[in-house]
């Protein structure tokens, strides 16, 4: 993770340093020596920082206590240099473009500094503790009668490796409020893990208290495949297998380009589960909308659990009739500000309920994240109530 951006890194800690340090303390009263040398010990500090984590070969380390701690230190020092030195940057070229006396880019800087501190320390701490439940309701004149009224708790990215000794609580909490719910079915939709599936062994426990009348239904996602290991392909495949089988042990039912029915009395929908579909290196496109419903009617109601959204669009909306497909995997990029989060760059379906005619996607913000710290994006646990649709 850190090797990929490792120039851009260095960059970032070194150059605002030396534009504070050449600007600023260089002038009379700042000149000594230990006042530019005490400036300087926290960049070179993280410099330090940066390489040693960079040389480590995969992704993250497998402890990523180190590595969120850096993370936050970044935010806390390094980002603010970078956001200051570029406003004052900005305000002494219009300073001078404009012949005025002062440059208010240090101010605008100060200010912007403040609000990312407060943005980084409330994400990280009330923010990635907060869990909410979300109700939502999808129509379709597809849906047989015994399923009107029908609820389905879906929760997504729950990347329990980030919940060391000191968050198992809201692991914990997160359980509770799902079975709180009473649904008649829980969907799982991918990255339960972050790296290794070690780190699920030790919630298996809890994980394994999930129960619905028809079950827990489940699918991978792109960090389950283990893709993130700097390790052999029999490596990564062993770790893949580990994963199926934690999941299986739990009484989930994890689907593989396959599908189940379900039945009320007469009638039944269909539970179909694809191999995550994405269009990035380490989000492996796996997933086989053919295969998954093989056997299928086209007049059968479809519930397509997906993990990677983008695969909507691409596979399932031309290539079957699904009428509703859940995803997660864009976490809302664990940001949002007024509604808008900039994963909307990347993902036209990132965050809620979005339709397509009479077929629909949810997109999961999901319930975790790689990283401990979520601003306007709280861990979701989701409800989805099915309702027969007039023709």
């Amino acid at each position: 993770m850190i090797a990929r951006i490792f120039v851009y890194l260095l960059l970032m800690i070194v150059l605002p340093c030396l534009y504070v340090d050449l600007r600023y303390l260089r002038r009379k009263r700042f000149g000594r020596v230990w006042v530019r040398m005490l400036w300087w010990l926290p960049g070179f500090c993280m410099t330090v920082f940066t390489v040693v984590l960079a040389m480590h070969p995969d992704f993250a380390p497998a402890d990523t206590t180190a590595l969120n701690f850096y993370l936050f230190l970044l935010g806390l020092l390094v980002v603010p240099n970078f956001v200051f030195a570029l406003c004052s940057v900005v305000g002494l070229a219009l300073k001078k473009w404009l012949h005025m006396r002062r440059n208010y880019g240090n101010h605008v800087g100060l200010a912007m500094v403040a609000v990312h501190w407060y943005v980084l320390i409330y994400g990280s701490t009330i923010g990635f503790n907060e869990i909410v439940v979300k109700q939502i309701d999808y129509a379709s004149a597809d849906l047989p009668a015994a399923f009107d009224g029908y609820r389905i708790v879906q929760f997504s990215d729950a990347h329990v490796g980030t919940y060391s000794s000191d968050r198992d609580y809201l692991l914990d909490a997160a359980v509770d409020s799902i079975n709180a719910q009473h649904a008649d079915m829980i969907v799982f939709t991918g990255d339960l893990q972050n790296m290794r599936p070690v780190e699920v062994e030790r919630h298996v426990r809890t994980l394994s208290s999930l129960h619905a009348p028809d079950g827990v239904f489940s699918v991978l996602g792109n960090h389950d495949y283990a893709d993130y290991l700097h390790a052999d392909t029999a490596t990564k495949a062993a770790n893949c297998r580990r994963m199926v089988d934690l999941q299986r042990q739990m009484g989930w039912t994890l689907l593989r380009n396959e599908h189940r029915v379900v039945r009320r009395g007469g009638d039944s929908i269909i539970v179909a589960g694809m191999e995550n579909d994405g269009i990035s290196k380490r989000s492996p496109e796996r997933g086989d909308v053919g295969k998954t419903l093989s056997g299928t009617s086209p007049r059968d109601f479809v519930l397509m659990l997906q993990h990677d959204p983008s695969c909507w669009r691409r596979k399932i909306l031309p290539q079957c009739n699904a009428q509703l497909t859940l995803s997660g995997h864009t976490h809302g990029m664990q940001f949002e500000l007024f509604g808008w989060s900039p994963i909307a760059f990347k993902y036209s379906e990132w965050g809620g309920l979005y339709r397509e005619g009479a077929r629909a996607i949810f997109v999961s913000t999901g319930l975790g994240g790689f990283l401990p710290f979520r601003f306007g994006v709280p861990g979701e646990v989701v409800v989805i109530t099915l309702h027969r649709k007039k023709a």
